[in-house]
């Protein structure tokens, strides 16, 4: 959190608030908080005014296991994943010129929800989601060429969440779902 004061009488300011919040909402798409607790806990980190009152609106959520997270970087070149690979819960792709080619159509993903954030700026990035993935790009920024999406037919409430946000800056964002084999 933006405090970096561990005395629980630290006061915290909207950036805090708002990321205790979305720890609670991700936690709660994983299916680790039912509706009930997300509802108490976000009340309780809304109102908070200091370290400690976030920190016990936050305290029941599980530690965040570092093999769920990883990061993905080079200036330029080509970044390519596609097989059979495993996918982290949180995912980080970041190049100032490189080319980004995600293949997670055979990829293992063992998470409800993948966070992947994508940080360009120059190269092309194409995505390709398994065939009954659901796709958020709500946050995502591109610039000059913009994204290219296409919900799939077979997408539906069974296949994972791909949260795709970040930015990508003068080359096309493409994301597609795969095919039929």
């Amino acid at each position: 959190m933006a405090s970096h004061s561990k005395d629980p009488n630290t006061l915290i300011g909207d950036d805090d608030r708002d990321r205790a919040a979305q720890l609670l909402k991700d936690a709660y798409a994983k299916g680790q908080l039912t509706h009930q607790q997300l509802d108490q806990c976000l009340e309780q980190v809304l109102s908070a005014r200091t370290r400690g009152q976030i920190d016990v609106a936050v305290a029941g959520l599980p530690a965040q296991n570092p093999d769920d997270r990883s990061t993905i970087t080079t200036v330029s070149g080509l970044i390519l994943r596609r097989g059979r690979w495993r996918v982290p819960a949180d995912l980080t792709v970041a190049s100032a010129l490189a080319t980004v080619y995600l293949d997670l159509s055979r990829a293992i993903i063992e998470h409800p929800v993948v966070d992947l954030e994508v940080l360009v700026g120059v190269g092309r990035v194409r995505i390709i989601v398994p065939r009954d993935a659901i796709v958020d790009l709500k946050d995502m920024e591109t610039g000059l060429k913009g994204l290219s999406y296409k919900p799939g037919r077979s997408s539906g409430s069974d296949g994972p969440r791909i949260r795709i946000h970040g930015t990508v800056g003068m080359r096309k964002l493409t994301v597609r779902h795969a095919r039929l084999r």
